[in-house]
């Protein structure tokens, strides 16, 4: 399922270099209680997550944004955010980005805003 959602994504949203030659960039996202977080790892190494609080109701709360350094500016954060928007579209949830980067970036594209709680 993660395969085919990664897939999903390049093909949607052009994302240039998940899979180059020797490495894979992975995207995974997982739920306990009301916690959750997508993770990006290159051949095991993590590279940046994202994670999120889940109170009672439609929608969930981005509260923190982290990359690894060696992944600055290689488009680590809003890979992330993708895959988070991506399942919450699926949920029929909403996203309220307290994280400044979710923030920034759900003020700057336009592809995403479905999703945003207002």
């Amino acid at each position: 399922m993660l395969h085919y959602i990664i897939l999903y994504l390049q093909q949607k949203y052009d994302f240039k270099k998940i899979v180059n030659f020797n490495y894979i960039m992975e995207i995974e996202i997982k739920e306990q209680l009301n916690k959750g977080f997508a993770i990006v790892t290159e051949n095991g190494e993590k590279a940046g997550v994202m994670t999120y609080s889940i109170p009672q109701g439609d929608f969930i709360i981005i509260d923190h944004t982290e990359v690894d350094p060696n992944y600055k500016g290689k488009g680590v954060g809003k890979k992330l955010l993708y895959a988070i928007v991506e399942k919450m579209r699926a949920a029929n949830l909403k996203i309220l980005p307290l994280c400044p980067f979710a923030n920034a970036m759900f003020k700057k594209l336009d592809d995403i805003k479905d999703v945003l709680k207002k």
